[in-house]
């Protein structure tokens, strides 16, 4: 995730931390080599270029622009929600360490909160397709072996066999149970929250049918402007196509949230968040650092 201060107009004009400039610069060049070879074939050979009229793209790129809004809106809602998921982590993390501390047995203790944070380590293993086992291990210790096709559901699993345990054997009340339960329910929510949204993009023709109707408008848009603009046609065609390919560029970045992109949520600064919380709670010092930007990106 991109964390910049209020940019003035130097980095406004001409930075690219952050920028979809990289991911686009190809296609931008494209249509501004497209459009001046247009206006070269209207000024030196007018017998072999035909005049089109403004007016049907004025109409188009009013519709297009209203249906990359809706887009991406979506994407941006997917983002979103993804960074709520994670909050909601860490507030049930919070409540757990902070509930259980009725738990006598400070070695149990200390072996369910440090399961907490393998919970978040496999979790963002998971949404980033990497694997889980090697890193949530670190943190589990001697508990019992994990479901390898679903580590994160293992480990809540476990934690919560030990709290019914606990019960079982009156070293906990069922009303301090029924609240730790109640935490571990909130984390699977989390999880389920977070695969809905790995595992469900956008519907694919709605998306291809937006990358096609751009491609078309920006291809087409050059015979528009060479007759009117002369020389002055590429300038503007590479503003739009920077316009609409960049849209349609952030749209896909912010779609799948859990990433490494750039622009992609911090999820090593959330999970090194829920290792503070819980390490500070068992006492342990010094605490992993806080992470902070590197070059204006937080991962």
């Amino acid at each position: 995730m991109i964390v910049h201060p209020h940019p003035d107009v130097l980095r406004v004009l001409f930075t690219l931390k952050g920028s979809i400039v990289k991911r686009i610069a190809m296609r931008c060049l494209m249509v501004t080599l497209l459009a001046a070879l247009i206006v070269l074939v209207e000024r030196h050979f007018p017998a072999f270029f035909y005049p089109v009229s403004a007016t049907p793209f004025t109409l188009l790129g009013l519709s297009l622009s209203i249906f990359m809004s809706f887009r991406n809106n979506a994407c941006y809602d997917r983002w979103w929600e993804g960074r709520k998921a994670w909050g909601k982590l860490i507030i049930e993390t919070r409540s757990f360490v902070r509930e259980s501390v009725v738990i006598a047995d400070a070695q149990l203790r200390d072996q369910l909160l440090r399961s907490l944070c393998g919970f978040a380590h496999a979790l963002s293993a998971r949404l980033r397709s990497e694997d889980e086992v090697s890193a949530a291990r670190p943190w589990l210790g001697d508990a019992a072996p994990m479901a390898v096709h679903n580590v994160c559901d293992g480990i809540l699993r476990e934690i919560g066999e030990q709290c019914s345990r606990l019960v079982e054997q009156q070293g906990i009340s069922e009303w301090r149970y029924t609240l730790l339960e109640q935490r571990l329910a909130g984390l699977t929510e989390v999880q389920a929250t977070c695969e809905r949204i790995k595992g469900t993009p956008l519907p694919f023709p709605y998306t291809l049918l937006l990358h096609r109707t751009i491609y078309i408008f920006c291809l087409l848009l050059p015979f528009a402007l060479a007759e009117p603009l002369g020389w002055l046609a590429p300038l503007f065609t590479t503003i739009v196509g920077y316009t609409f390919f960049g849209l349609d560029a952030i749209g896909n970045e912010l779609e799948d949230p859990f990433g490494r992109d750039e622009n992609d949520l911090p999820m090593d600064a959330m999970v090194r968040t829920v290792e503070r919380d819980v390490l500070g709670a068992l006492g342990v010092e010094p605490l992993p650092p806080v992470l902070a930007p590197v070059d204006h990106v937080l991962n």
